[in-house]
């Protein structure tokens, strides 16, 4: 089968934005469809990819009446694993009217907002609170908040551009009662 979206999860989740996926460990996950997950395992993989031959949950036949894909969605309302949740509902509505090819685009810029906030305000501490708040933050708010954390913070060290910008994350958090925390 000829994959298209190797960032786009099978279930909804968006590669781009996980801590695994912006590592630069050895471990470090290419994706949820590339080689090396296909072959570890999935329950959507081998379901939707491996057995019906579809990239993705919502395009099966079943999907609305799958219980897998059901409670992988309800659980995802709730709580979190390594990589935030908190939108998958949200993303899969928006995909589904929307199209992958805008959320793969929409995802794009939010890896890159992710990818300076990594490279300009990440003191060794801060990569799974950026995945997240690139994940749940609204673009606008994102680009905004990386604006005035890069002119508050202009010749400040290291651990201090990482103090700006997580104030500035979490006000706006706060203001629109986003999570910024892995929900466990």
């Amino acid at each position: 089968m000829d994959i298209k979206y190797i960032e786009v999860g099978v279930c909804g989740l968006s590669c781009r934005l996980c801590p695994m996926y912006n590592s630069q460990a050895q471990s470090r996950c290419a994706g949820c469809k590339s080689l090396s997950r296909m072959t570890v395992g999935c329950p959507f993989i081998t379901c939707a990819v491996k057995n019906k031959n579809i990239e993705f949950c919502w395009q099966c036949k079943d999907c609305d009446s799958c219980k897998k894909w059901e409670k992988h969605r309800i659980a995802s309302a709730q709580q979190d694993s390594f990589k935030c949740y908190q939108t998958l509902q949200s993303d899969i509505a928006f995909i589904r009217k929307n199209g992958v090819d805008e959320f793969e685009r929409q995802q794009k810029i939010r890896e890159s907002i992710l990818k300076e906030m990594l490279m300009d305000f990440n003191e060794g501490r801060s990569k799974s609170y950026y995945c997240v708040a690139a994940t749940v933050f609204a673009l606008e708010e994102l680009k905004d908040a990386m604006k005035k954390a890069k002119q508050q913070s202009n010749s400040l060290p290291l651990k201090q551009k990482a103090k700006t910008m997580h104030l500035l994350l979490e006000k706006i958090a706060k203001e629109k009662v986003y999570t910024l925390k892995l929900r466990k």
